[in-house]
């Protein structure tokens, strides 16, 4: 408390702000008695907007984060951008490679006369190889979709570990953080490749390796729609548009804390989309252009200032399509 003077020089804020930032260097603060001070708000809105979501009780080791990295993490620039980039451009090359060449393994193994048609081939039940190439085609074509979308959050999550000092190999985090969001859907890559298998065995794919009956196709395409209007889809959805909202709640300190933000991160993007990626059942899932058009929805939705109303406006289109499906 500081008790006004008669002949005093000395201005409280003043003090208080000293007092403050001598706190700031000694140790790290709650992320709530730090952005709640009236002296360490930031300028930027959308920061103030996050750090008002963040304001709840953290456990130790769950949320805590240095308030000087958070303070700096919009004035500083990066330095472990272009690598962050250069190693994502990266995995997005092979997993576009691994497409090609799948494509190009799949239309090779098919007859001239059934290339190209919406007529079952008969082929065999998948032996085991297959399926491994089949689980690798799934999660090539989820990580070459998702990867970009993801890319702001990928960037932020490394310049706040960096700024926050709170492992001593922060690329190892980062790539960690990135090895985590893609176990995510890896999981739902294996999930897809029982049902593709299934449908395979059942004689339901066509050449494309998409559904035959139009009625299913049409379903798919209607629940995908709905999806894009509920509650459960725009929560999500706003997790993976405001990448800082959920990095300053849900901070975990380590490699291992990494890993866990990067699962989480992963869940809340594949509850935001993993109806879309089902599409892919009903356009073929060697279809390079239904690849191309969710990726670019995907982006869309994310990025854009007015992603939720791409989404729903998206979801209007894939309900009046799959309506044609069934109704024709």
């Amino acid at each position: 408390m500081c008790l006004a003077r008669t002949g005093s020089s000395v201005d409280c804020t003043a003090k208080h702000k000293i007092e403050l930032g001598r706190s700031l260097e000694r140790k790290p603060m709650r992320r709530v008695e730090a952005l709640h001070s009236p002296f360490m708000r930031s300028d930027n809105a959308e920061l103030e907007h996050n750090h008002a979501a963040a304001a709840r009780p953290s456990e130790p080791g769950h949320g805590s984060i240095q308030m000087t990295a958070l303070v700096r993490v919009d004035t500083q620039p990066g330095r472990e951008r272009p690598l962050v980039i250069a190693w994502l451009s990266g995995i997005l090359a092979l997993c576009w490679a691994c497409l090609v060449f799948q494509a190009l393994h799949i239309s090779s193994a098919e007859p001239a006369s059934l290339a190209h048609t919406s007529r079952p081939l008969s082929t065999p039940p998948y032996r085991a190889y297959e399926l491994v190439l089949v689980l690798a085609m799934w999660g090539a074509m989820l990580s070459a979709m998702v990867l970009p979308a993801a890319t702001p959050a990928i960037l932020l999550f490394a310049r706040i570990n960096r700024l926050a000092q709170s492992v001593r190999h922060p690329n190892l985090a980062t790539l960690l953080f990135v090895a985590g969001y893609l176990a995510v859907w890896s999981g739902f890559g294996a999930l897809a490749t029982l049902a593709q298998w299934a449908l395979h065995d059942g004689g339901a794919l066509d050449t494309s390796m998409a559904v035959i009956n139009s009625s299913a196709c049409g379903l798919i395409l209607v629940a995908a729609g709905l999806y894009q209007w509920t509650p459960a889809k725009h929560a999500c959805l706003q997790v993976c548009r405001n990448p800082l909202g959920f990095v300053l709640t849900g901070w975990r300190s380590g490699l291992l804390g990494a890993l866990r933000m990067g699962l989480g991160h992963g869940l809340y993007c594949c509850g935001s989309c993993w109806l879309l990626m089902l599409l892919l059942f009903a356009a073929g899932v060697t279809n390079f252009a239904a690849l191309l058009g969710l990726a670019g929805l995907l982006l869309a939705e994310k990025l854009l200032p007015g992603g939720t109303v791409v989404a729903c406006v998206g979801g209007l289109g894939l309900v009046a399509w799959g309506t044609l499906l069934l109704f024709p």
